[in-house]
């Protein structure tokens, strides 16, 4: 893949993913920024974008956090220089920027977290620090300059008084100049430091894998909810106890079987995970269509070669199991059986979904009733 700098996914995956940095020299060749400062800006402004104004020294402390919603004049108030916004989930709001994530299918779906947009003058940068995910950092727009290397950890030295992960004593292993076009993966932990040298905007595709203590408590919430967690454990063949203030072993067996059986069953597993990893990150841009379709409406729109798409706030994922699939969109689960399990894997496979082989599963009144509720949720629409 041109995209990896020669480098097929398998290669990069073995060789590169979770383990070492990697530049790519014009990975995107003759590209410009989907956004301009001032796009970002105005984005900055609005309720319901999570932005962010870091700025290197604000009356005398150091790298001090402002969150947004801005207001216009904000951006009046700034330095001419050592400043860096920020805009989490572009791609939720910006078509163009979502596209580039069809480069990145190598990945699963369910390990995407965004598309972070930074927009900085000369100087600006967020300070030497380390992610707990993998990044590939997209220079967009200008020139930035980044030194980067090292493992750095929870005990790494950061600096006081900031609200950011500062790191204090870290000089980086490596440092390289990106102009638009060239990109930088960076597995989790690596220490890196991005100045920019002139106006420039760079794009940071990341994938975020849960915690221990995610799916501990995630998964352990949705054995609670389901219906027999309400029943109370019995103890028949109870026995008169030479101490009343002893836990018998027979007691711990119980529980140890007990929670075995509960956490050992892998339907529910992923049926959880499929829901959990598909939850939308922005529930604001995943929202019911203005006018909502019937089935008929929309096999004619999709019979007659309309594109549909994913919203770009929506996550699709999908699991096969034996006898059936679970297709997974925006937190909801979907069982498909029989001829209608292909479907899912069609509709995770990319946000453009195949006009052509979607047409041959619109005389399925279930599975038109399917395409139509996730039309109206939001999920999908016509481009």
């Amino acid at each position: 893949m041109d995209m990896l700098g020669g480098l097929t996914a398998s290669e990069f995956l073995r060789d590169y993913w979770q383990k070492k940095p990697l530049v790519i020299r014009q990975a995107f060749p003759g590209l410009t920024s989907p956004v301009s400062p001032e796009e970002l800006a105005g984005l900055a402004c609005e309720e319901g974008v999570e932005s962010r104004i870091v700025l290197e020294n604000d009356n005398g402390k150091p790298w001090q956090l402002h969150n947004g919603p801005f207001t216009p004049e904000r951006f009046s108030q700034l330095p001419e220089q050592d400043w860096t916004l920020l805009v989490q989930g572009l791609d939720h709001w910006v078509p163009e920027v979502a596209d580039l994530l069809e480069h990145f299918r190598f990945v699963p779906n369910w390990r995407l977290d965004d598309i972070m947009a930074s927009y900085a003058p000369k100087g600006g940068s967020v300070g030497p620090h380390y992610d707990q995910y993998d990044v590939f950092l997209l220079q967009a727009q200008g020139e930035r300059r980044w030194t980067f290397g090292g493992h750095c950890d929870q005990a790494s030295p950061r600096v006081e008084g900031t609200p950011l992960r500062i790191l204090s004593s870290w000089d980086g292993e490596e440092t390289v100049t990106l102009a638009p076009g060239d990109m930088l993966y960076l597995p989790p932990g690596v220490g890196h430091h991005g100045v920019a040298v002139d106006d420039c905007i760079t794009l940071s595709i990341g994938f975020r894998a849960p915690t221990v203590d995610d799916v501990l408590t995630g998964f352990t919430d949705f054995l609670c909810s389901q219906a027999d967690a309400s029943e109370h454990l019995g103890d028949p063949d109870l026995q008169v106890q030479d101490n009343p203030g002893t836990i018998q072993p027979a007691v711990i067996d119980t529980l140890d079987d007990l929670l075995r059986e509960k956490l050992g069953d892998r339907r529910k597993l992923s049926l959880w995970f499929g829901q959990y990893a598909t939850a939308p990150k922005s529930m604001d841009i995943v929202v019911p269509a203005e006018e909502p379709a019937s089935p008929n409406e929309l096999a004619t729109a999709i019979q007659a070669g309309e594109q549909l798409r994913w919203n770009e706030g929506s996550r699709f994922a999908y699991y096969d199991f034996d006898d059936d699939t679970a297709l997974f969109v925006d937190g909801e689960q979907y069982l498909l059986k029989g001829d209608a399990r292909p479907m899912a894997p069609l509709l995770c496979a990319g946000a453009y979904i195949d006009a052509d082989r979607l047409a041959q599963f619109t005389d399925d009144e279930a599975l038109l009733g399917l395409l139509c509720t996730l039309y109206n949720q939001g999920s999908v629409y016509f481009e």
